[in-house]
């Protein structure tokens, strides 16, 4: 039996492995993992917090479009349809990994189209809005 130290979010473990000859092979085995006592460094680190999400804009002669960066759920809509924004403001809350993505506003403009509603699923590369300037 070979011993072996693994290392599992932070946890070590001593892990026995045990090699087989190929008679016994169809005979299971279970592995014990038993925690090592490590000294206390310090508490988990913190979540990440969510952040602004960069959202790519394409110019388009109707304006500024602004593009899903990744798939996910749109939780909120700030905006309607002819609503004046102004750069960085929120338009829409988008939910992907578990995380909540505000999608803000590039530039200044009004609210041309409005692509999305509360609830719907989006790709990576979807028109949500456009705006014209």
């Amino acid at each position: 039996m070979k011993m072996f130290r693994v290392v599992v979010n932070g946890s070590e473990y001593k892990v026995g492995i045990e090699e087989l000859d190929e008679e016994i092979t169809s005979r299971p085995h279970q592995a014990k993992a038993t925690p090592t006592p490590q000294p206390s460094q310090s508490q988990a680190p913190p979540k990440p917090q969510a952040k602004p999400t960069a959202v790519k804009a394409e110019s388009v002669a109707t304006g500024v479009t602004i593009i899903a960066p990744m798939p996910g759920t749109v939780l909120q809509v700030a905006v309607n349809i002819g609503d004046n924004v102004i750069k960085g403001q929120t338009l829409l809350i988008l939910e992907a990994m578990k995380m909540e993505n505000e999608i803000m506003a590039p530039s200044d403009g009004v609210v041309q189209e409005l692509n999305i509603t509360k609830g719907v699923s989006v790709n990576a590369g979807d028109i949500l809005v456009v705006l014209s300037s």
